[in-house]
């Protein structure tokens, strides 16, 4: 059993032979498409950016004294962390659901979950066109128990809505993957020391599901800044967000330079936070004993 053990576990220090070798060729298709479709773009941006119209940081002087520009920089990071926040908040007890209930019940909950990426994004935010409208079905129903009609489209209210239910997906999997291999028999534990269920949850299966958490924020909280067809289509273009921004410099305007400038501003800004999580997390889990 033990030379077993030291056949398939390498020494310590050892990288595994084959990797790095030619079985890491396998790794430059998947890098040359990388660098086609996102390096070379980025870079395109980020050198118009200081070039159009002259060379120079003119555009980014024009950004961050313009106050039209700051308050949407703004206003996007604000609608997406509602947009994480609320997506959790509904996401959270259905990832929870799905590891509690019977196998036939998950897999028709993970197909429910799935099912929003075998539609289009533009027919479901038509969808929701439909639905938010002042004479639509959710005003109708909000009418018959005396809470509506209210005003649902062309406001941050009906981009937050679209948004959450386009983003959910990105939430409930990652969460669902932690919680499913969390051991219900520590909730067990925990109630057999005294600890009330609430209590055994809030102690003990909340915090091993924070990863998923975390994993899920990130990747729903940088997904939403970089939307478009939602905020196009049930905002108010009084409260455009940057990516409306962008298309209105470039596509309108033909300001390269400056539509480059608010896609770097707007790339910095996001790497400064997703440095700033990492930071928390790591801090956390020293301050937690975890290494």
């Amino acid at each position: 059993m033990t030379a077993l053990i030291e056949i398939a576990a390498p020494a310590s220090g050892r990288r595994p032979k084959g990797v790095g070798g030619r079985w890491g060729l396998l790794l430059l298709p998947a890098l040359a498409l990388l660098a086609v479709l996102f390096l070379v773009p980025l870079g395109l941006m980020a050198w118009r950016s200081v070039t159009d119209p002259a060379p120079g940081l003119g555009n980014y002087s024009w950004f961050f004294t313009s106050d039209v520009a700051l308050a949407t920089l703004v206003r996007t990071l604000a609608v997406g962390a509602v947009v994480t926040l609320v997506t959790l908040l509904l996401s959270y007890p259905y990832a929870y659901l799905m590891t509690v209930v019977s196998t036939r019940a998950r897999i028709w909950l993970t197909l429910l979950v799935l099912l929003p990426f075998w539609t289009s994004l533009m027919v479901r935010t038509f969808a929701w066109v439909v639905l938010l409208q002042d004479s639509g079905v959710v005003n109708q129903l909000l009418g018959t128990v005396g809470m509506g009609p209210l005003q649902l489209i062309r406001t941050q209210a009906g981009v937050v809505i679209g948004m959450t239910q386009v983003l959910m997906p990105f939430m409930v999997l990652p969460l669902y993957a932690v919680m499913s291999g969390i051991d219900r028999r520590l909730l067990d534990a925990a109630q057999g020391m005294g600890a009330r269920p609430v209590t055994a949850f809030l102690r003990v299966f909340v915090p091993l599901s924070l990863p998923g958490v975390g994993a899920g924020a990130l990747t729903v909280f940088i997904t939403s800044l970089g939307f478009y067809v939602t905020p196009a289509l049930l905002g108010s273009p009084d409260q455009a967000l940057i990516s409306q921004q962008i298309f209105t410099q470039v596509n309108g305007l033909l300001a390269w330079g400056r539509g480059g400038a608010m896609g770097v501003v707007l790339l910095a800004v996001t790497l400064v936070l997703l440095g700033l999580v990492g930071f928390v997390l790591r801090f956390t889990r020293t301050r937690g004993g975890v290494r």
